[in-house]
């Protein structure tokens, strides 16, 4: 069974969608992009699935994963001494 992502994108009537990729339809439609992102987060959380953030212009703007991955990205932040 697949793990169905979840993506936070700009609704057609205004405000956010949340959808689940393979969906026809919204989930749930927010007026602001940080209460959808918030709902979305939990939704990728509890499916051990990704996140995707769109901006207005439809572009993926940020992703987070939720699952576990046996070989995690080396973390970038951090200084090496």
């Amino acid at each position: 069974m697949s793990k169905k992502s979840a993506h936070v994108v700009p609704s057609t009537k205004g405000g956010w969608s949340v959808r689940t990729s393979g969906a026809a339809r919204a989930a749930k439609v927010f007026d602001t992009q940080e209460e959808a992102i918030k709902y979305a987060r939990t939704l990728a959380k509890n499916a051990g699935s990704e996140l995707y953030i769109h901006g207005r212009d439809g572009s993926i703007r940020d992703k987070d994963t939720y699952s576990n991955d046996p070989f995690p990205p080396r973390d970038r932040n951090s200084a090496s001494h």
